[in-house]
């Protein structure tokens, strides 16, 4: 049975609740190398793989060769395009490639609830009633933060959908990330020293996740 806080939406201490074991009390024989897996293929995958080198043939000038092979007391030189030469191709020029590496998805969830699990257990998760933010501020929503998780340490805000004025009230605060209760990832859970999740978010996560 794992607890987390539960805060108002002013940020006051109100209760503790129990968190849904199916998603935030996960067992896995080897952790470390599940986390390890999914998050290697998912940073793979964010690499754009565009990055391009001329090599000789794309380079520009004459192919004619420069002079001839014997006689001249010179190295041998084939066309202005050689590596060797200033302003020629690059040897073994690095192509565009594609990175993609695809995740199976019963691996990307067992990923997410491990990295859930962890912080859980560490009492890091923390539930509020609801975000309600009229219009965008950021200095409500600082003031909100200190007063709910004061510590330092990068914060990740789960809500149940795109709440704009939500969403951009705390996307300035340096340390908070924010994302939708349907999109989490495992990445993001452990890159987070804290979670605070609204109480429809939870709802959506427990029916999101669950299987």
């Amino acid at each position: 049975m794992v607890k987390a806080v539960k805060f108002n939406n002013l940020g006051d201490k109100i209760d503790e609740i129990e968190l849904p074991g199916a998603i935030f009390d996960v067992d896995v024989n080897n952790p470390n190398s599940l986390l390890h897996e999914v998050i290697s293929m998912y940073m793979a995958n964010q690499r754009q793989g565009t990055v391009q080198k001329k090599n000789r043939s794309m380079t520009q000038g004459s192919t004619r060769k420069l002079f001839k092979q014997k006689g001249t007391g010179n190295a041998r030189q084939g066309t202005r395009r050689t590596p060797v030469r200033t302003h020629g191709g690059r040897a073994f020029a690095i192509l565009p490639k594609n990175w993609y590496r695809n995740i199976p998805k019963s691996k990307k969830r067992m990923a997410l609830k491990v990295a859930l699990t962890d912080r859980a257990r560490e009492g890091r998760v923390f539930v509020i009633e609801s975000l309600s933010f009229d219009k965008p501020s950021t200095k409500n929503a600082r003031e909100l933060m200190q007063k709910m998780l004061p510590e330092k340490g990068r914060k990740l805000l789960i809500t149940d959908g795109h709440h704009i004025p939500t969403v951009k009230s705390f996307t300035n605060l340096p340390d908070v990330m924010t994302d939708r209760a349907d999109g989490l990832f495992a990445y993001e859970i452990l890159k987070s020293s804290y979670v605070l999740i609204t109480q429809d978010a939870l709802k959506k996560v427990e029916e999101v996740f669950k299987s």
